[in-house]
């Protein structure tokens, strides 16, 4: 869903591990992702890409929304690259008396060896009760690559979907949602740290027997709605939510000891957000609190099955908690008769993190225990100019800080890292801070559109691992502190024209670099060098035809990327994700289409990589699909 938006790129550390996307040169807990508005992000979340986002259903989708750049003063923590909110699906349509409609859906692709079935149920019953239910399943072959690769092997796995919705409209205007939503995925293999993975390109292949992971997320969440026009307070939105994502891994490495792992996370959220009308402009504010809960264990064998028992903690400290509560206020004033307006905002934060057993850094077998709390603050200030009456053009720009507030994974995490890394916990740690500056336009006229900004992001106290000096084995020990100062900025531009009544051509290229201060080798030295696995230049274009009546539509679509060679020794160490010399170039043709065959069944066909390329994401763990024929079958009763 997000590969042709500028600007963001997508990882894969597995086909069913990772997903979830860099933007403007940050992924992880960096940027933040919302569920309705229900704040998705946790204190588990890695600062590498996670296979998380995976786990949310796209046949329950029915809108993604992407702010690209700073949202903290709206969002909170994490929302540094940019902000993602996944609206669901649910009833839109009420009328008088009962009225039921419901959807099958069927989806098969040959490179994945996949096959997608969806089943759902809607309805309402008056003016007054409106609900939903909607389940997938979704079962994963092993991915057929490109060119001579083949299938790469234990990339397949399984996931399970359910959905519910109940919306009760108390009155015109105030609405009450429940909502529940449950997602299973089982035999999720980290495959390139196997014996499993492949060599492309000079990478090399991993030397665990096994690494599998098993996910599964339970979201419930009540929320009321009401718009009140002439009051002082307009319009409000309440939320409480709960949500439990599980997680567990299985790793057998090479000489054949065991570790098995588990996570159990519980959140508790609640958020309240109100507008209200000021006598120029409008004013936006609210409150929000979110705490974490976390269960952790690590139970070890050896190699010869001889159980060793079970550790102080798994991969971050078990019986630990997280709490993150914010208020946020930002005004909008139309100047100049509408043709300005100026955004203004801030938001004060209060984070903590608490820990009372924690594997001890330096003797791993002791116990020590972390209470951390901060405050923070951060603002922003933005305009849009209208340049003519009839808005057609506009300029934008301001300044935005963002932040990030340290984690149980940062504080506490003792596991392998990064490859040839051993992550051990870290006892102080502040916050990252980071100020951006953005300028772009945008015109729109009925048959032309256009956009293109461009943006500066300073970098202040990023954590980053350092090395402490000792060995773990054949593992470099690294710990994080607050020593990763820099930048990233770049550029990102997005055109449409439609040509003729039937055909629109459109694109969109983005551009980024940076660099941030790091420890290039095990001494204590540390540079400046360039980011992280770091977009390189891409884009993409596309030729649509639309039939006069709408049933049918076809597409013509290139991506295409540039080799990323600009590697910071943290990716030369990745031997696994990244060739020696960086991850080269590529360009993909895709071709697809879909008809309404009759009302209320629709098909689309789509031939994905028609080259057969072989290629892979840059940072990625598995390549891409080769040669891909997607069939799509929709029909709604």
């Amino acid at each position: 869903a997000l590969k042709e938006v500028p600007g963001v790129a997508v990882q894969k550390t597995g086909h069913g591990f990772g997903g979830s996307p860099f933007i403007r040169g940050f992924t992880g807990y960096r940027n933040i992702c919302m569920i309705d508005g229900i704040r998705f992000n946790n204190a588990y979340f890695r600062e590498g890409p996670v296979e998380y986002w995976n786990s949310i259903d796209m046949f329950s989708v029915k809108r993604i929304e992407v702010v690209r750049g700073p949202a903290s003063v709206l969002y909170g923590s994490d929302a540094v690259g940019g902000a993602v909110n996944v609206i669901t699906r649910g009833r839109d349509r009420f009328d008088d008396g009962w009225h039921f409609n419901g959807e099958l859906a069927y989806r098969a692709s040959t490179a994945e060896a996949s096959h997608q079935g969806h089943a759902e149920l809607e309805g309402n019953y008056g003016k007054a009760v409106g609900f939903y239910v909607g389940a997938s399943a979704k079962l994963f072959g092993d991915l057929d690559a490109g060119g001579d690769i083949g299938r790469q092997p234990k990339t397949g796995y399984e996931q399970y979907d359910f959905h519910a919705k109940i919306d009760r409209f108390l009155e015109p205007g105030h609405r009450l949602t429940f909502a529940c939503q449950v997602s299973d995925m089982d035999d999720v293999w980290r495959t390139h740290n196997t014996i499993y993975g492949i060599s492309w390109h000079g990478t090399t292949v991993g030397t665990d027997r096994e690494r599998i992971h098993d996910y599964t997320r339970h979201l419930g969440y009540v929320q009321y709605s009401g718009e009140m026009p002439g009051s002082i307070v307009d319009r409000i939105k309440i939320s409480l939510s709960m949500q439990a994502p599980r997680e567990h891994r299985d790793r057998v490495s090479g000489s054949g000891a065991t570790e098995k792992y588990g996570v159990f996370v519980t959140q508790f959220g609640a958020s309240a957000q109100m507008e209200s009308p000021l006598p120029v402009g409008r004013l936006t504010y609210g409150v929000d609190y979110y705490r974490d809960w976390i269960e952790s264990f690590r139970r070890d064998w050896n190699a010869s099955g001889v159980y060793l028992g079970r550790a102080i903690q798994g991969p971050v400290a078990d019986g630990s908690t997280f709490d993150l509560f914010g208020a946020f206020l930002q005004g909008s004033f139309p100047l100049a008769g509408d043709a300005l307006e100026i955004i203004v905002g801030g938001r004060y934060t209060y984070a903590a993190a608490d820990a009372p057993r924690v594997a001890d850094p330096v003797t791993s077998g002791n116990v020590v225990s972390i209470s951390e709390s901060w405050n923070h603050a951060v603002g922003s200030a933005r305009f849009i100019w209208h340049a003519d009456k009839e808005k057609h053009w506009r300029l934008f720009g301001g300044v935005s800080q963002a932040f990030r507030a340290p984690t149980l994974m940062d504080m506490t995490r003792f596991d392998v890292a990064r490859t040839g890394e051993k992550e051990v916990p870290a006892l102080d740690l502040d916050p990252e801070e980071f100020l951006t500056g953005e300028f772009g336009g945008r015109v729109v006229y009925d048959n032309v559109w256009a956009q293109a900004a461009y943006y500066y992001t300073v970098i202040d106290g990023m954590i980053i691992r350092a090395p402490t000096g000792r060995m773990v084995g054949t593992l470099v020990e690294v710990r994080k502190k607050n020593e990763g100062d820099g930048y990233v900025h770049g550029f990102e531009i997005e055109a449409g024209w439609r040509f003729h009544p039937q055909l629109t051509l459109s694109g969109g290229f983005a551009w980024l670099d940076g660099e941030v201060d790091a420890y290039p080798t095990s001494a204590p030295v540390r540079k400046k060098q360039p980011l992280e696995k770091m977009m390189p230049p891409q884009g993409f274009a596309s030729l649509r035809w639309d039939s006069p009546n709408k049933k049918y539509w076809a597409e013509f679509l290139v991506r295409a990327a540039d080799n990323q060679d600009d590697l910071p020794p943290g990716d030369k160490r990745d031997t696994q994700r990244i060739p020696p010399g960086g991850t080269p170039g590529y360009a993909v043709l895709n071709v697809r289409g879909g008809a309404e065959l009759w009302k209320g069944l629709r098909w689309s066909l789509a031939v994905e990589n028609l080259t057969d390329k072989n290629y892979r994401v840059h940072g990625s763990g598995v390549n891409e699909a080769g040669f891909n024929v997607i069939s799509s079958l929709r029909w709604r009763f």
